[in-house]
């Protein structure tokens, strides 16, 4: 998936989509507005290379892009299977854009014309999310306008009420926290849940194979809410390319006094000194604490937690199902080093990882570290534990 976006567990950071005044600087993407044939789009492009997409507003659904340069001119072809004939774009540069020409299959030619993408400020009370899209990522902060959320029912979940919400053309779903914390910590955590409601409706538009419409769907469910903590698990299911489909879980824990999102090293460190605080993203070259993070997750965290999981859970951390021909070895420790995890009524869940050929291996209901041995071994913030 071609993506410039970047996600934190709990926490939303983004790559920037670099403006330039030099037309032909290198490594860049450059987002343009304009039509093609009568239809507006928007479209990303690196000029340097061709490697972009684009979208039709009207359908918001990316089209990839791939090419050369001649001379001044961007030749490029529409998706990805080189195997099979693709529609064609020809561009040529102009003053602050490009105009040219869009060829089908069938040798249909439609005019193209693109200027530069200026977008108007924010208006006040806008989501964090989506001002950070409108600074860092403005092809997806133009796919995103327009588009509205459908309120959907009004939950009660361990005595707290959750209006739920749906962007209803990728289905995806969340809810907002309406009673039950200080109005201050529900705005943060509303602002939050709000943010992966619009990350999941993002992935599904930016979901492709071979260039056309792949398949991504999100749904989610609040895991366990109290008045220091609280869990919420997205999962997702999708296929953009590749040799298999995945599913994923996703858990957003937070310290409900301050309604900040937590990692697992502010509530459970078994290290020395003091706690590392890492945010897990997609962008490997994000932080420069990876590789200390890295390090503890594998040579201290890790075999702690197949130790300790040894002594609750001896007959089920070291059976051996027939899964697909996939051995688990739950016993091992590197299912084990960055495991999914969220809060429960007796302790934490902890979600091995595998890879997708493996994923049947993850879905297990015994790994839950009770509160009594979580307690002794605190993390970076002062948490109270159920």
């Amino acid at each position: 998936m071609f993506n410039g976006l970047c996600r934190l567990t709990g926490v939303f950071v983004l790559v920037c989509s670099i403006f330039s005044n030099d037309l032909w600087a290198d490594n860049v993407m450059q987002v343009y507005t304009g039509t093609l044939g009568k239809a507006p789009i928007v479209l990303e492009v690196n000029p340097s290379s061709g490697d972009g997409r684009y979208f039709y507003q009207k359908y918001r659904q990316d089209l990839m892009l791939s090419g050369t340069k001649e001379g001044e001119e961007l030749v490029l072809d529409e998706g990805e299977d080189e195997d099979e004939p693709r529609p064609s774009i020809r561009l040529r540069p102009k003053a602050e854009g490009w105009s040219g020409e869009w060829t089908s299959l069938r040798g249909k030619v439609l005019r193209i014309e693109l200027q530069q993408a200026r977008l108007v400020p924010v208006p006040d009370g806008t989501l964090p999310f989506l001002a950070q899209l409108h600074d860092k990522s403005p092809y997806e902060y133009l796919r995103l306008q327009g588009m509205k959320l459908k309120r959907g029912l009004t939950e009660d979940f361990m005595g707290y009420t959750l209006q739920w919400w749906s962007e209803p053309q990728s289905n995806t779903s969340l809810f907002e926290v309406v009673s039950g914390y200080t109005p201050e910590v529900r705005q943060r955590i509303n602002q939050q849940l709000m943010a992966e409601l619009w990350w999941g409706v993002a992935e599904y538009f930016g979901c492709t194979v071979h260039g056309a419409v792949g398949s991504y769907s999100q749904t989610s469910q609040p895991m366990w809410m109290a008045p220091s903590v609280m869990s919420v698990v997205t999962s997702s299911e999708y296929y953009c390319g590749g040799a298999y489909p995945d599913q994923n879980n996703a858990a957003i824990n937070f310290d409900t006094r301050t309604g900040n999102a937590l990692t697992l090293e502010d509530v459970l460190w078994v290290g020395q000194g003091k706690p590392l605080h890492f945010e897990e993203t997609r962008d490997e070259h994000s932080s420069m604490s990876f590789n200390a993070y890295s390090e503890y997750r594998s040579k201290e965290f890790a075999p702690w937690l197949v130790a300790q999981l040894l002594k609750l859970y001896p007959n089920e951390i070291t059976a051996k199902p027939e899964v697909e021909e996939n051995d688990c070895q739950y016993n091992e420790d590197y299912p084990w080093h960055y495991p999914g995890w969220y809060f429960t009524e007796t302790g934490i869940k902890l979600e091995p990882s595998f890879a997708h050929v493996a994923a049947v291996c993850r879905d297990i209901g015994w790994s839950v570290l009770p509160y009594s041995l979580v307690k002794q071994y605190p993390g970076g913030v002062a948490v109270q534990l159920p």
